[in-house]
């Protein structure tokens, strides 16, 4: 698979498909594996780009703390690397902190933004727990354990969950751990006002403790729609054929 140099860093991405470019952004300790379903089902419409984050999965050790600004900056980069002027950006979980940040700092680099899971701030007790204690066990050495759990949680098949736990191995606990660091020292709240590009917001049903931050974006974000699926978080790989169509008619009907 092709590799990008960036600043000081070497990004592994895969490229698939013909049309209108969508790039997907995966959260902490995941990597580009998440997005399997929508690489294969979507690259059959669109150019989908896939990237492992800086430190993650296949991408090369970041000497330069990872925060939110640095990989929009490296998804900029990324993009004028494949002659790319504009594309639709989908994030899951935090990774859809990121859409907004690149939203925010590159509106003219932005087709529009697909927000899965996701939030624009950690502003609840549970959440901060969860991240806190994935930061504490990756800096404690623990990583092969929380991969463990967040590829199994994530997973619908043993196929996709073996892939998706070889893959997170292969990171590196430092920028793991810088990853979930930003997570929870980002807050983008009171610019989202400021987005003008579309965005399409996908929540699970069962994913109660999130219906909080689809709210919050719901009633922030200028220009957006609010869908729930009958699932819990983990929507690219459990209700994988819902959310597809999701995104196929969103970029439709905005491209």
């Amino acid at each position: 698979m092709p590799i990008v140099n960036t600043v000081s860093s070497g990004l592994f991405y895969t490229v698939r498909g013909e049309g209108t470019p969508i790039l997907f952004i995966h959260p902490p300790l995941l990597t580009s594996a998440n997005f399997t379903y929508q690489m294969k089902e979507l690259s059959r419409y669109f150019k989908v780009i896939t990237f492992d984050i800086r430190g993650h999965g296949r991408s090369a050790y970041s000497e330069e703390p990872i925060t939110y600004q640095l990989i929009a900056k490296d998804i900029m980069h990324l993009l004028n690397h494949l002659g790319i002027d504009k594309a639709f950006l989908c994030g899951y979980s935090t990774g859809g902190s990121i859409v907004l940040e690149f939203l925010l700092t590159y509106p003219n680099r932005a087709l529009g933004g697909i927000i899965v899971s996701g939030m624009s701030e950690v502003r609840d007790g549970k959440n901060e727990a969860r991240i806190s204690t994935a930061r504490i066990l990756t800096k404690a050495g623990a990583m092969p354990l929380l991969g463990l759990s967040v590829a199994w949680s994530n997973s619908n098949t043993i196929e996709i969950f073996k892939n998706m736990f070889r893959e997170a191995l292969k990171g590196n606990s430092k920028n793991v751990e810088q990853y979930y660091h930003s997570c929870l020292m980002y807050n983008c709240t009171n610019k989202l006002k400021t987005i003008q590009s579309p965005v399409l917001l996908i929540y699970g049903e069962k994913d109660k403790k999130f219906h909080l931050y689809a709210k919050l974006l719901h009633e922030k974000l200028p220009n957006n729609e609010l869908t729930f699926l009958h699932e819990k978080h983990q929507i690219p790989t459990k209700s994988a054929d819902k959310l597809n169509q999701l995104i196929q008619g969103f970029i439709t009907v905005n491209k």
